[in-house]
């Protein structure tokens, strides 16, 4: 039985594309992986408390804390974390779902990453090596080359890092851009791109589902 590990990121529930692009990559797994089982963190509804990571760090550099409050915040930090770093370090994939925020990713994606990178066994041991990861990205804007804002996507090269060359995972992307046009005065011209964006990043998500499930059922075979 292999382990899908689902981390949302959107603090909206009704109308996120970074959650439904995730849910179609979620049908395609679970449609060439029935038995496979679903892990669910959502950070976008509860986000990681942010005294987490500075307890933590504090504690990883030999900063004993002073207070009684302090310590119980230490120990329940150290049990948080263990929590998270395990739902990773427990998954055959990672389907991560992140919308763009202000050209960069959200303080509570960063929060969750920023606790994954305390524990040093993804330094040394790297236990998600080759492990599969999608990301489904939605960005209300447009980014490409020749936009006005080329370049203005700080989340996107930021996950891909972290993902790729530190967890050394295999990254694989279903991105729809513009989604903010059917919403937002003055982009009205571009709702019909941001459409053919979304029904795009739909079938990429739903192939990459599929193709991450056929290669894990392979591997357990």
């Amino acid at each position: 039985m292999t382990t899908l590990l689902r981390v949302d990121a959107s603090v909206r529930l009704n109308g996120s594309v970074s959650r439904a692009l995730a849910d179609s990559a979620e049908a395609a797994w679970r449609a060439e992986h029935p038995d496979g089982v679903v892990v669910r963190r959502d950070l976008g509804r509860n986000p990681l408390p942010a005294t987490v990571w500075p307890a933590l760090a504090k504690a990883q550099v030999g900063e004993e804390p002073a207070t009684d409050e302090e310590r119980e915040l230490l120990t329940e930090a150290r049990a948080l974390a263990e929590e998270v770093t395990n739902e990773l370090k427990n998954a055959d994939a990672v389907l991560l779902a992140v919308p763009l925020y202000n050209y960069g990713i959200a303080q509570h994606v960063k929060a969750w990453i920023d606790v994954l990178l305390l524990d040093m066994t993804y330094h040394v041991e790297n236990p998600v090596e080759g492990r599969p990861a999608i990301f489904t990205l939605a960005r209300g804007g447009g980014y490409q080359p020749g936009s006005p804002k080329h370049g203005w996507d700080h989340a996107t090269a930021y996950l891909e890092r972290i993902f790729g060359d530190v967890f050394k995972m295999n990254v694989r992307i279903a991105a729809a851009e513009l989604t903010l046009a059917p919403v937002t005065p003055g982009m009205e011209s571009l709702i019909d791109l941001s459409k053919a964006s979304e029904a795009e990043a739909h079938v990429t998500a739903e192939e990459l589902g599929a193709v991450v499930a056929k290669e894990l059922v392979a591997k357990a075979a």
